[in-house]
């Protein structure tokens, strides 16, 4: 997650609060407690908030 937050330049303060109103990628919670994003998920996400120029 930490990766997406670089990539995205926002604070982590922000993407949580993205994730909390569901407006971050989907993610992935292992059993250990970590959350993960597929990359998959992560360029779908970003396509879907392209704007046309």
């Amino acid at each position: 997650m930490q990766e997406v937050i670089v990539d995205l330049k926002v604070a982590p303060s922000t993407f949580y609060r993205w994730r909390r109103l569901g407006k971050a990628p989907r993610s992935i919670k292992l059993p250990n407690g970590d959350v993960r994003i597929r990359r998959s998920e992560y360029d779908r996400w970003l396509a879907e908030r392209e704007d046309v120029a």
